[in-house]
């Protein structure tokens, strides 16, 4: 007799196939569950670790902030008379360049800066020793590549000896060239005094013409050497380019020119005829005594919020004022022999050749 297999029963059982249904359930729904517990772990785990780390950056940022140094701001002082005499300036306002400057700005700044200089310098005045037009145009032409004051202590000698222009014409060379070693380029400027002299002598009856033109044909003598003679000599108005005007108008971004004819020109340009003269002498003399071309003193300056460069010296106000030189800073002018205004004002005459 055949045996009849029951698939249901022969397999599993009537209760251990619905046991055995309910069993593999549960053993997935446990897996389910701790596969979501450790996800969850992770993700907690890693938003931990997440907010760790943006906590460290937080604090490195903060410490890296509190231990890096402050940015200075370079500031100028707003009216730096007071500087220049030693007392610190009440208040500092930010120097600021002249970025897309107008024309009328650039005047208006300009003649600002040459009246601010103008209550510093109310004596300013050529620094060479003269007492009369032959005198200031002989001591020009030997200023050349030296200082006034070792003009000014050279020159008595020489004016003792040969007065007049008829009296050098006719000079000894050798003579002439042993005064006047102490100025350099001895022998150079030599030729020229005596070519002057015999020029003068020749052409002009021994007289220093009073016209620009006459004055440029004599040797040696150029447009800066005209303008002194003719501003100073002769009441004539002039611009006297020398070194330090070139240096200062520049960094006051008056003009970009370097030829001294083009810088005379546009810089005339921004003033009054009338003012071109003491307008040399203020900014000769601020170039010599604060605006110096190696270290210049910012921080005694005058016209320090109207000056583009402020900012290049030193701009600490009892540093600066080491720096000032001649009557700013306590010592002798360049003259032996200075107006009476300068010396009222408390200026010192400079010591003669040899002395100290």
């Amino acid at each position: 007799m055949g045996v009849r297999r029951d698939s249901a029963v022969g397999e599993q059982g009537p209760d251990g196939g619905r046991k055995a249904k309910k069993g593999a359930s549960g053993t997935k729904g446990t897996e389910r569950t701790s596969v979501k517990k450790t996800a969850a772990k992770k993700t907690t785990a890693a938003k931990k670790t997440t907010a760790a780390k943006k906590t460290t950056a937080a604090k490195k940022t903060t410490a890296a902030k509190k231990a890096a140094p402050p940015k200075k701001v370079a500031v100028a002082p707003e009216k730096a008379t007071a500087a220049v005499e030693g007392a610190a300036p009440a208040r500092t306002v930010a120097a600021h360049p002249p970025k897309g400057e107008s024309r009328t700005a650039l005047v208006r700044r300009a003649r600002r800066i040459n009246r601010e200089l103008a209550e510093v310098y109310p004596y300013a005045h050529p620094e060479l020793d003269f007492e009369n037009s032959f005198q200031l145009l002989i001591a020009t032409v030997l200023s050349a590549q030296t200082t006034d004051l070792r003009v000014n202590q050279t020159t008595p000698a020489l004016f003792a000896k040969y007065p007049t222009p008829e009296d050098l014409a006719v000079a000894n060379p050798e003579e002439v060239e042993e005064i006047l070693r102490p100025t350099g380029f001895f022998r150079a400027k030599t030729r020229s005094v005596i070519g002057l002299s015999k020029a003068l002598a020749a052409d002009f009856g021994g007289e220093v013409p009073g016209k620009l033109e006459d004055l440029v044909k004599l040797p040696g003598v150029g447009r800066k050497t005209a303008f002194v003679v003719l501003g100073n000599a002769f009441g004539r108005p002039g611009i006297t380019v020398d070194t330090h005007f070139q240096r200062l108008v520049r960094r006051w971004q008056w003009t970009d020119e370097t030829d001294p004819d083009k810088i005379e020109a546009t810089v005339g340009a921004l003033f009054p005829k009338s003012d071109w003269t003491d307008l040399s002498h203020h900014v000769i003399w601020h170039g010599r005594r604060i605006c110096h071309a190696r270290k210049p003193a910012c921080g005694a300056c005058p016209i320090a919020p109207l000056c583009p460069a402020y900012g290049e010296g030193e701009t600490d106000p009892e540093k600066a004022k080491k720096l000032l030189k001649y009557e700013k800073g306590g010592l002798p002018g360049q003259r032996l022999n200075p107006p009476q205004a300068y010396l009222d004002a408390g200026g010192r005459p400079a010591p003669p050749l040899g002395a100290g």
